[in-house]
């Protein structure tokens, strides 16, 4: 686990006076994520560096990687779950390793196979490969985006690195807030690639490839759900020979338990110590209860509580914890604490991201890390067997909208709104208000109203004219085309596949990554295994989802394994009681930060607007938690960030 950067000129020009200072400069900003070692290599036309965090092969496993004749060399952040089988393989045609460590097959396997070899891997990744033969670079990220990779292209060389803060130490760089961006922010809580905050600076997706030849670069996507996998598959003792033929539940949850439990198997490789990231939920804790069949030691477990009890389910983990004989700790998070971790996030988060769920899963990742270095995690089981409730609200939605439109509007709606409001996690009233907000709006817009915070009816009263005017393109564009382009058939699976292309890649696991290397913590997501995610898009809607129960078949494979008040557990997600927060310990950085006086000199939000939101939240009129949280955290990004 790792962080990387470098650059490629694109035209011959002289090269930089002071590679070498360069280069450590941008890898200095993600120490980080690689504390144990640096990398550097360079070149009349390329330079690649990386910082190391040690996980697999401790003594000789320091980078770049070469091929045997020296033509291919590779920095690679993340891990290749699958490297022990395929260096036996590679090693069948007398292939010489000078390492152990699972970077090193990289460059062979792209000796052998040429662009085919990332089909051979499975992991989560970002690297960089050189071939000084061809002079030609390959830029990748992983399957559903785990692991990051930004790049722009400034003073004719294309620049890159696993974070902006990295990217931007480059003196050729110039970064300007990306209005178009902003406003994507807004609406979704997150930047979705190829975006990001800055113009010119953007993402690689996951599942691309990028490649510079001749000056020239492009992009391509290298694989989708429900493309085969036999590449992979052929090096994992679990097949995926029965994915997409019938099969009765329980013989496809049978299988879904064997694919499962290989991919735990495959992730509990590492050289430094290792634990399970347990909420109590039925995910992580599936994660868990395999973990422990395939470990040689007992394994450790981590959860973390809350003082305030609608959000608190430690009791679920411990009970897991005690089911399954783990080692387990457990830490609390309270609201002082949460306001001296929030004061620091505009030091770290490089990117916007208003997921409240970062505050928790950082102090999850710093406690864990006194223990650990690698922890698995449960993410990815939501968006693969349908466990959001906006998943089952769809459903409610369509039949909402036969209801004639006086009855919903004259009646409906505003009941709704004049609910008590409830700083609860999850309240009724939370949820019946976001619901009807949005129903009324195409799939897709819906979809996201109820995941996001301001609508493009609330943008046009936040935002001042300037900046409407500067930035007022289709901001649900992409996903439609996603939605409307996805390889799969039915509503529930078009709208997976939406989830995993931009909430799982672009929030989830952002928030992970960035949570955890902070505090050079490895995590990895067993979920995310390709086979797991081809078996679950293979399977008929009702295998998932059956009238307002999620995850139907995962259930059925982990009954054996996990006590039955786990597996009925309804879905609460893991929010923060931010409503309360923004009334009491961090009202003080709300009025500061979103100040009339401040608002005024940036231009980018109205004063009286946000004023509004302010007070009707104080005084208990309605809760914009959501919303204030959204403008909170990019605030507290713009005055580290931005000029």
């Amino acid at each position: 686990m790792c962080g990387i950067a470098g650059w490629i000129s694109l035209k011959a020009t002289e090269t930089d006076h002071d590679t070498e200072g360069v280069l450590h400069s941008m890898c200095e900003r993600i120490v980080h994520r690689g504390p144990d070692s640096e990398g550097m290599w360079w070149d009349d036309t390329v330079a690649l560096g990386m910082r190391r965090l040690s996980v697999i092969d401790l003594k000789t496993g320091d980078q770049p990687v070469f091929s045997e004749d020296g033509t291919v060399v590779v920095m690679m952040n993340g891990e290749l779950y699958n490297y022990r089988e395929v260096r036996a393989e590679l090693e069948q045609d007398r292939i010489m390793f000078v390492t152990r460590t699972d970077t090193e097959i990289l460059p062979h396997l792209y000796k052998k196979y040429g662009d085919a070899f990332i089909d051979h891997v499975n992991g989560m990744y970002a690297f960089s490969l050189w071939d000084l033969e061809r002079k030609r670079l390959i830029l990748a990220r992983d399957r559903f985006g785990e692991k990051p990779l930004y790049y722009g292209v400034f003073d004719n060389k294309l620049i890159w690195a696993s974070e902006l803060k990295a990217l931007i130490a480059h003196p050729a760089v110039e970064t300007e807030l990306d209005l178009n961006a902003f406003r994507h922010y807004l609406s979704f809580d997150y930047v979705p690639a190829p975006l990001s905050i800055y113009k010119g600076i953007y993402k690689l997706p996951a599942a691309h490839i990028l490649t510079v030849e001749k000056g020239e670069i492009k992009t391509r996507r290298y694989w989708d759900i429900g493309e085969k996998m036999d590449a992979v598959a052929r090096h994992a003792k679990a097949s995926t020979n029965g994915a997409g033929k019938a099969g009765s539940l329980i013989e496809k949850a049978e299988e879904l338990r064997e694919l499962l439990s290989d991919a735990v198997r495959m992730r509990l490789v590492s050289d430094v110590p290792l634990g399970i990231l347990l909420s109590g939920g039925i995910d992580s804790s599936s994660i868990a209860a395999f973990a422990v069949q395939h470990a040689t030691e007992r394994v450790k477990t981590f959860s973390i509580g809350f003082e305030e009890d609608s959000f608190d389910e430690s009791k679920f983990a411990r009970s897991v914890a005690k089911h399954l004989d783990t080692e387990h700790y457990e830490d609390k998070l309270s609201a002082t604490t949460a306001g001296d971790l929030i004061e620091d996030i505009g030091e770290w988060l490089d990117e916007p991201l208003s997921d409240g769920s970062l505050i928790p899963t950082f102090l999850l990742a710093r406690f864990v890390r006194k223990y650990v270095t690698v922890a698995l995690g449960g993410d990815g089981g939501d968006e693969l067997f349908a466990g959001y409730p906006m998943y089952r609200a769809h459903k409610i939605a369509s039949m909402y909208r036969l209801v004639p439109g006086f009855v919903r509007n004259g009646l409906v709606r505003p009941a709704v709104e004049k609910l008590p409001v409830s700083h609860k996690n999850m309240s009724f009233d939370y949820k019946a208000k976001r619901f009807v907000r949005a129903a009324e709006l195409a799939p897709v817009e819906r979809h996201h109203s109820w995941f996001g915070s301001f609508s493009l009816e609330d943008q046009a009263s936040l935002l001042t004219r300037d900046v409407r005017e500067a930035a007022n393109a289709d901001i649900y564009a992409a996903a439609r085309k996603i939605y409307e382009n996805s390889p799969v058939s039915g509503e529930l699976a078009k709208m997976q596949y939406l989830d995993v292309n931009l909430y799982l890649a672009e929030d989830i696991l952002t928030k992970v990554d960035r949570s955890a290397m902070q505090v050079s913590l490895e995590t990895r997501a067993p979920f995310l295994d390709p086979r797991i995610a081809n078996f679950a898009f293979s399977l008929p809607a009702k295998y998932k989802l059956r009238g307002s129960n999620g995850k139907v078949i995962l259930k059925k494979a982990v009954e054996p394994l996990l006590p039955r008040a786990i597996l009925n557990r309804p879905k609460k997600g893991f929010g923060i009681p931010i409503a309360a927060w923004l009334r009491g310990r961090l009202r003080y950085l709300l009025h500061d930060l979103l100040s009339p006086e401040r608002l005024k000199e940036q231009g980018i939000f109205e004063p009286e607007y946000v004023d509004r939101l302010i007070s009707e939240h104080e005084q208990g009129v309605a809760s914009h938690h959501k919303e204030l949280w959204t403008l909170l955290v990019f605030q507290l990004w713009s005055r580290r960030f931005l000029k």
